[in-house]
């Protein structure tokens, strides 16, 4: 396989990984490091540097359509930040000093759990009730759009919230991933948010969680820009896709596809890991 055979596989996964990562609010960096490491056998850190630049990317495209639109949650997002930020650094460190196999089971593991909270989980959108007091106090409480018009909905369990949020960023410090499965879980099953609330701030913020981690990674120089380009261009056109996608489908076939692909993907990484195939 050349070159230009490569690159344009490689675009072509890109592209189907944008449009998950958009459309399930994941990012596509939980489906591009798996494609690329298991698909092209690219070493797993650079696969991991070249899906935080893709994920700064898809952020971007989708999170801007999304703030228009009415669904994210910019004061939810931008508190949550601080402790994804912080947790980002601390991750990216430790990625480039541990065994690879060692990051693909620790990825496979996430991946895991990820999916049986999407598949199995019972939750129901924010119950009517009293407001959480720290959560108003912070004015976090909103309303998004539905077709019979704005629905107001309240912000709960903010510390839990943040604590998980640090660990959310240090696992895409460690993975090369937005970690947007575990900041839609910390937002959908904890803080009680609606899912499209939680998959779009999700969007919102994994670019900002992925550019801390970034800066380590190209500081150890584990990102490729003959990589990182194709990988890039495809994951923000699926991304601009799998935003208009989101707007017209129901929440159960996002659960579906969500837990669907993220378990096949889990399987394979913890089976390569635990083999020692990197």
């Amino acid at each position: 396989m050349n070159i230009l055979e490569f690159s344009s596989l490689v675009f072509l996964g890109s592209l189907l990984a944008g449009f998950l990562g958009s459309a399930t609010g994941l990012g596509g960096g939980v489906v591009i490091v798996p494609l690329l490491v298991l698909g092209f056998g690219v070493d797993i850190r650079y696969a991991m540097g070249a899906s935080l630049v893709s994920v700064i990317a898809t952020s971007s495209a989708a999170a801007s359509a999304y703030v228009k639109e009415g669904f994210s949650n910019i004061r939810v997002g931008m508190f949550l930040e601080i402790a994804t930020t912080a947790g980002a650094v601390a991750g990216a460190a430790v990625a480039t000093s541990i065994a690879p196999s060692a990051i693909a089971v620790v990825f496979g593991l996430v991946l895991l759990y990820s999916a049986y909270q999407s598949g199995f989980s019972r939750h129901k959108d924010s119950a009517p009730g009293g407001p959480d007091n720290l959560a108003t106090r912070l004015r976090m409480n909103s309303e998004y759009p539905t077709p019979e018009g704005p629905k107001s909905y309240y912000v709960r369990a903010v510390p839990g919230g943040f604590g998980i949020m640090f660990i959310a960023g240090a696992l895409s410090g460690l993975l090369g991933i937005g970690s947007g499965a575990l900041k839609v879980i910390a937002m959908d099953q904890v803080m009680r948010l609606p899912f499209k609330v939680s998959t779009t701030t999700s969007n919102f913020m994994i670019g900002v969680t992925a550019a801390a981690s970034a800066g380590v990674f190209l500081n150890r120089g584990y990102v490729d820009p003959g990589l990182a380009m194709p990988v890039m261009l495809g994951v923000l056109f699926g991304s601009l896709a799998g935003t208009h996608f989101l707007l017209r489908v129901s929440t159960r076939v996002l659960r579906i596809v969500f837990a669907a692909v993220i378990l096949v993907l889990a399987i394979e990484m913890l089976y390569k890991g635990l083999a020692g195939g990197f």
